[in-house]
């Protein structure tokens, strides 16, 4: 390992992702001489759940950490491409969330504050790190651990460096393909990068240069706070883990039609992104019941009402659509009455049974269940306040806060599309888990779900890819029950 410049300065690169957000998370960091771009150290560890901000503090951590390692009197140049993490840790936004502010502290303890500066650069300049954190993800899928030895972060930077710029005369392109070719062809051996001790990294031997590669894997954060362009400290996928609201509770916006395909998880090693026959989930809420039309909270902690006559219909009505098109193989239900006997219309349509799944049953409402949002309103005002402000608060009376319902609805994902890869599956449920479902896939911010609104008996559809990718093909459809 070459030693850099007499002043011992550093450059630090970290990523951190999540892939559902929160969901399975992991951190990925690398320290770069600025002399020469040489790596120096790498880490990256897989984290479990967390969302994408607490992932790339956590890579921060680890950046700054192993540059200690290396060289405890440095100083260091951070470089990321979190807005958050950059303008909270220059002292410009402030640190809000309980999640964060342990691990800004942390990483403030490091290096004392005036040797460390931060700079945001886009994230195609941030491709080793990210490629590094999204390795230790894929480990973490598989049950292991992110190993040195078997990273390629390193060598993609080498090959983009090579590859930019040649190793012969001027205006020799040639030379520069013939390097980055070799790179690729080559991988380091056992023992290539020696680790450092106490610190999770690995070090890459002096001859692997590091640029600010540009590279070809999506993002994982597409809706993180810098990517709202929020002001401040607006910590939406920190804070918020749950849609609010149900029908009647705010104003929303029907949305008819939407179809949006958002890159989940990124590509890996050197092929394409897993395109192969996806897990879809078409999500059917239930007809109406005679709380339906008053707007009522209804959720599985009140009276579990029947179909009203209208509902019946809807449900047939559905039921005759689905069998229309003909792609349903499965059929999942709630619990609850209302889409038991919704999904038995279309069951005993399509020839199927059903299975029922206690993960896609409704809020339990609590002591509003049954109430209008004005009863609500009148007799519980603060409660309500609360419950509108945050999705970690619950209703009166020992209901469910939205973002235990969101980590239920999610694990409840993850179990179903694990079962039914390549199938098509039939979720007949509520407002809530439709929601959420639709809002995870989409990477949305939380307060998203105040804009959307789902009719009864409505249909959309979500398809989960092997790779991570979710594409949301309908939202809010009900053409089959037009006349």
């Amino acid at each position: 390992m070459s030693v850099p410049p007499s002043s011992r300065e550093l450059i630090v690169e970290a990523d951190g992702g999540s892939r559902g957000n929160p969901g399975p998370a992991g951190y990925g960091a690398v320290v770069l001489d600025p002399a020469t771009g040489e790596t120096l150290a790498e880490a990256a560890e897989y984290i479990g759940v967390a969302t994408n901000n607490v992932a790339e503090y956590k890579g921060l951590v680890a950046g700054l950490k192993a540059a200690r390692a290396l060289f405890p009197d440095a100083t260091v140049h951070v470089r990321m491409d979190s807005k958050l993490v950059v303008e909270q840790m220059s002292g410009r936004w402030k640190i809000k969330h309980p999640d964060m502010k342990p691990l800004a502290a942390e990483a403030g303890r490091v290096f004392p504050a005036g040797r460390v500066r931060y700079e945001w650069i886009p994230r195609e300049r941030n491709k080793h790190a990210d490629r590094l954190a999204n390795e230790a993800m894929d480990a973490g899928k598989l049950g292991r651990r992110w190993e040195p030895s078997a990273s390629t972060a390193g060598l993609d930077a080498m090959a983009a460096r090579n590859a930019a710029t040649p190793a012969g005369p001027p205006g020799d392109a040639t030379a520069g393909a013939a390097r980055a070719r070799a790179a690729l062809g080559a991988r380091p051996s056992a023992g290539t990068r020696t680790s450092v001790p106490g610190t999770g990294t690995a070090a890459w031997p002096s001859t692997a240069s590091r640029p600010s590669a540009p590279g070809d894997l999506p993002d994982e954060g597409l809706f993180t706070e810098e990517a709202l362009g929020a002001p401040g400290d607006f910590e939406a996928t920190g804070d918020f883990e749950a849609e609010a609201g149900t029908g009647g509770a705010t104003p929303a916006v029907p949305v008819q039609a939407a179809t949006a395909t958002v890159p989940a998880a990124p590509r890996q090693g050197w092929t394409g992104p897993d395109m192969g026959a996806p897990a879809t989930f078409v999500l059917l809420r239930h007809g109406e019941t005679a709380l339906t039309p008053e707007k009522r909270f209804s959720g599985s902690g009140g009276t579990d009402p029947e179909l009203s006559a209208a509902g019946l219909r809807q449900a047939e009505a559905v039921a005759e659509a689905l069998a229309a098109r003909g792609t349903i193989q499965e059929i999942v239900s709630s619990p609850l009455t209302r889409c038991r006997q919704t999904a038995a219309a279309v069951a005993a349509r399509l020839g199927l049974d059903v299975r029922v799944d206690q993960g896609l049953r409704e809020t339990d409402f609590g002591a509003w269940e049954g109430l209008s949002f004005g009863e609500v309103r009148e007799r519980y005002p603060e409660d309500l306040d609360a419950w509108l402000a945050s999705p970690k608060a619950a209703p009166t009376g020992g209901g469910e806060s939205f973002a235990t319902v969101a980590r239920r609805v999610a694990a409840t994902r993850d179990r179903l599309t694990a079962a039914h890869a390549g199938r098509t599956v039939l979720l007949v449920t509520h407002v809530t888990p439709i929601k959420t479902l639709v809002r995870l896939a989409l990477g949305a911010p939380p307060e998203s779900l105040f804009r959307m609104e789902l009719s009864a008996a409505s249909i959309s559809a979500v398809a989960y890819y092997a790779d991570g990718n979710a594409s949301v093909r309908l939202l809010n459809d009900t053409s089959h029950l037009r006349a």
